[in-house]
């Protein structure tokens, strides 16, 4: 059984406050952002294309395991998923619905299949150019932005360099002329088979990940998860064939050696820091299929 965890309200409230605020660094400009119509070619991918909404990111969740106790801690009680014991307010694991365990061993199979494999970095981000190979103007994804090297230039990049995404939900949106250039053919049956650590895909994908356990997910967890996903769509864009400079974004010109140099000792940067999140996830995910299993005994 998981070790019980008790905090005093002034404990747990603190906790409450770091993550709202620290959260709220990305919400907060998002919101106004939309309130103006503005669109923004990087950071709203992780509002839309992730779906959670932004007050659920900034709702703090004290995750399996863990005791509320004071007063305060009964407000609790007004959401989905909890109970009060003697000891205070906690998670009820009783109500870890079937379609969070199936989430999470969804997210168990992939995430083990991920860590056993080793990261790489030969990619070069090519996956955001491919998205835009031979297209007309109108048809560019992010039609605000331009294009640093134009079409043609563009076009010429992909020809020139190796693609190797491996990633289903990058490669589904590469045009009809690019998926032949693709070394990969990846498919959603395939995913488990395919993604590996050093994609920049597979590692902000950690987020959505935790969020579909919400909200049995510590919010320590799924902020530093939601953290990573920032500075990865940054790289990732950075790397991309739009000019960003207007939002303050430098590029990592992968059309060069330099920038590929550049681009690859970030990408395995990332693959670092995202294996003891994806540790995390796994042992999260092994902990409440094992305590819904005996609750529900």
């Amino acid at each position: 059984m998981t070790k019980v965890e008790i905090l005093s309200e002034e404990e747990w409230r603190a906790r409450e406050a770091a993550h709202t605020d620290r959260m709220r660094a990305w919400t907060e400009p998002h919101r106004q952002r939309r309130s103006r119509g503005e669109k923004h070619p990087v950071l709203d991918f992780l509002f839309t294309y992730y779906s959670f909404p932004p007050t659920r990111l900034e709702r703090w969740q004290p995750g399996p395991g863990v005791v509320l106790t004071g007063p305060g801690a009964r407000r609790f009680l007004d959401r989905p998923g909890y109970r009060e014991t003697a000891e205070g307010v906690t998670l009820d694991l009783s109500a870890f619905s079937d379609r969070l365990a199936r989430n999470a061993r969804y997210s168990l199979s992939l995430l083990e299949a991920i860590h056993s494999r080793r990261a790489r970095v030969d990619c070069f981000g090519l996956h955001e150019w491919a998205m835009v190979y031979r297209t007309r103007p109108e048809q560019v994804r992010h039609a605000q932005v331009p294009l640093r090297l134009g079409h043609a230039g563009t076009d010429a990049v992909v020809e020139s360099l190796n693609v190797r995404c491996s990633h289903f939900d990058a490669f589904r949106f590469f045009t009809p002329d690019a998926r032949p250039l693709n070394q990969f053919t990846p498919t959603r049956e395939r995913q488990r088979e395919l993604d590996q650590p050093g994609c920049l895909h597979v590692g902000m994908d950690l987020y959505k990940h935790a969020y579909k356990l919400d909200p049995f997910v510590p919010s320590e967890l799924l902020g530093d998860c939601f953290a990573l996903a920032v500075e990865i769509r940054e790289l990732d864009m950075r790397a991309s064939p739009y000019d960003l400079s207007a939002y303050g974004y430098s590029p990592v010109p992968i059309e060069k050696a330099e920038g590929r140099a550049v681009y690859a000792r970030a990408q395995a940067s990332f693959a670092r820091r995202a294996r003891p999140l994806r540790e995390r996830l796994i042992t999260l995910c092994r902990t409440l299929l094992t305590e819904n299993h005996h609750s529900s005994c």
